[in-house]
């Protein structure tokens, strides 16, 4: 196994949480790493942090781009395939929630914000990065638990992530001709900025901690551990799945998110 020396990747959402500690972990293996997000100052930020764990053969940059403006998303592919002249891998990290709470009464615009950020996101990442990838490659889509199984309330999320998780089976079955593979990580509660004001304390951090078997919650290192793995020649053979890493939570029940509207 060679690792990921030398290849060239593409993190989107690598400004903070999973997506900068996957970065770091692609360039600590010597990897030539792009990261793009919405917020420049973030960006550029990260690549400082970056570059402290960095080998001396890992190159690091970024590129302001909205997963969700095709354009933008063309040239984030690009700009990461300069080092080397052709894309490597993957990871589609840019999601988030813009809609929590009943399916009666839910705001529309936040819900189709929603599924355009996380799925549409995740199909131009892969539309885009294919025909850069001109000798193989890999592609890892950020799924997560709440769309594999309901979380009460985190519905909007989760149904896009369970889109997620069928578009990767479907460009897993389609693009391994072509020598790339697709797969996606599935993570639980994971102390970053995105799930800080869960990880403070409360009812709902209780009930995550109740339905995880190894009780704790996660960390960004243990999702980006996985990533690499799915990246890298370690998985060469393992294309079109979802890696759940979330401490056992999908053998329970989801979270209720109706903890934070008072329900109990």
């Amino acid at each position: 196994m060679s690792g990921i020396e030398g290849k060239a990747t593409l993190v989107t959402g690598g400004g903070s949480g999973i997506g900068l500690g996957t970065a770091m972990r692609f360039a600590s293996d010597g990897a030539h790493v792009t990261i793009c997000g919405r917020t420049e100052d973030k960006l550029a930020r990260a690549c400082e942090q970056i570059r402290t764990v960095s080998a001396p053969t890992s190159t690091v940059q970024y590129l302001v781009a909205d997963v969700t403006v095709e354009d933008q998303v063309g040239a984030a592919m690009a700009r990461a395939a300069e080092p080397t002249g052709a894309l490597d891998i993957v990871f589609c990290c840019a999601g988030g929630a813009m809609h929590m709470g009943p399916i009666a009464g839910a705001d529309a615009d936040g819900v189709r914000a929603t599924v355009d950020l996380n799925l549409i996101g995740t199909f131009l990442c892969i539309k885009h990065a294919v025909p850069l990838m001109t000798g193989g490659g890999s592609i890892v889509a950020m799924s997560s638990g709440a769309g594999h199984f309901p979380h009460r309330y985190l519905w909007a999320y989760g149904m896009a992530k369970a889109g997620i998780e069928m578009l990767v089976r479907y460009a897993a079955e389609e693009l391994a001709e072509a020598g790339i593979r697709v797969n996606a990580v599935q993570p639980g509660i994971i102390d970053d900025e995105l799930m800080e004001f869960i990880i403070a304390g409360g009812p709902l951090l209780d009930d995550y901690m109740a339905q995880t078997p190894i009780s704790r919650p996660g960390t960004v290192g243990d999702v980006a551990e996985a990533v690499r793995f799915l990246a890298g020649p370690e998985a060469a053979w393992i294309t079109g799945e979802c890696l759940a890493v979330d401490g056992g939570h999908h053998l329970r029940r989801g979270a209720n998110y109706g903890l934070l509207l008072g329900e109990s």
